[in-house]
């Protein structure tokens, strides 16, 4: 992993009723087209450009490895709506799926250039409920913008 580079985790957390257009392209480019759509980034400038436009709609954070592997088992697919597995990742040149969880979050391989896969993670309403209001940031006691690490936790409700 480069210095400084991480792998976000990007949430949809708001419909898709009354967008801008200019946020639902952006929305679009990131692959989240529907509320509790999830996709995973790096942290290059112009994928934070997107997240600081898009912020009102989306939460985001760190994504831990174990959050990774969890979503790639439980709601990673590939085209014809087949799970991911052990086999896929050995098509791929790793052992298991942890070792592709692991290259995805040491950003060795960009999660989206994958061959075969769903850009996205299709996943439920949190169990228990968002944690305040969808239209406030998660800084004031919302769901929406950055959450750092607490995005894991979020995942794990979710999946």
């Amino acid at each position: 992993m480069e210095k400084g580079r991480r792998c976000l985790a990007v949430i949809r957390v708001r419909g898709i009723s009354d967008v801008w257009s200019e946020i639902e392209d952006t929305l679009k480019m990131l692959n989240l087209t529907r509320n509790c759509h999830a996709t995973l980034i790096d942290d290059r400038p112009s994928y934070l450009g997107m997240l600081k436009k898009v912020q009102n709609y989306v939460t985001w954070g760190e994504a831990s490895k174990e959050a990774i592997l969890l979503l790639l088992k439980k709601r990673g697919r590939l085209i014809g709506d087949k799970r991911i597995d052990d086999e896929y990742a050995k098509r791929l040149g790793y052992q298991t799926l942890d070792e592709l969880a692991e290259a995805i979050y040491n950003l060795e391989v960009n999660f989206k250039e994958l061959p075969e896969i769903k850009p996205v993670f299709r996943l439920h309403p949190p169990r228990g409920g968002y944690k305040g209001k969808i239209k406030r940031n998660y800084r004031v006691g919302g769901v929406t913008g950055y959450r750092g690490k607490a995005i894991n936790d979020l995942i794990k409700r979710m999946a």
